[in-house]
């Protein structure tokens, strides 16, 4: 089942990569640790928006969706949102790796690489199709101390389908709610 308006979001553990840097040879990240955060923890006592997306280094994601978001948080904050987070099911080394390729400077990355939490929120749909396999559906909402207060969804939600819809979720479409 979708969660829906008035939930409370699924407490889930992460893992975040912190701490790594890139040696001078190679491109694989060094030198830093996993750290396990929640959702209680990044969620509570404030007002965020989560997006999720189908994946890392997609097309629609990176060059509209994703920097969208970073280019009008000012905007964002002005209307009370205390944070902007990006979900998707990747594992943290991508998830950073995908942040510095953008040059994202106002979103946090949070990894789902094992699909709990699109799956906790009934996001998750098979992409066998492109050969993702599981990955979430293309949603966002805003969260208000652990509550869903609103969610966007893209429509067309089913496994493996041919399309990739953009719109209900853009940062405009968010923004909109917001003003309105």
């Amino acid at each position: 089942m979708t969660i829906q308006v008035g939930d409370t979001v699924p407490e889930v553990e992460f893992q975040f990569r912190e701490g790594d840097s890139r040696p001078d040879k190679g491109t694989c990240p060094v030198g830093g640790e996993f750290v396990t955060r929640s959702s209680k923890e990044l969620f509570s006592n404030k007002r965020v928006i989560v997006f999720s997306l189908p994946g890392a280094f997609t097309p629609t994601c990176s060059t509209y969706q994703l920097p969208g978001f970073d280019e009008k948080f000012s905007v964002f904050k002005e209307k009370g949102i205390d944070d902007i987070f990006v979900i998707s099911v990747n594992d943290a080394f991508v998830m950073n790796a995908w942040a510095i390729d953008c040059n994202i400077k106002n979103i946090k990355t949070i990894p789902d690489g094992n699909a709990e939490f699109t799956v906790a929120m009934g996001m998750n749909v098979a992409k066998n199709n492109l050969g993702f396999g599981q990955r979430s559906w293309r949603y966002a909402a805003i969260i208000n101390d652990g509550v869903v207060e609103k969610i966007f969804e893209e429509p067309g939600k089913s496994d493996n389908f041919g399309e990739d819809p953009y719109g209900e979720t853009s940062p405009e479409n968010v923004l909109s709610y917001l003003e309105g």
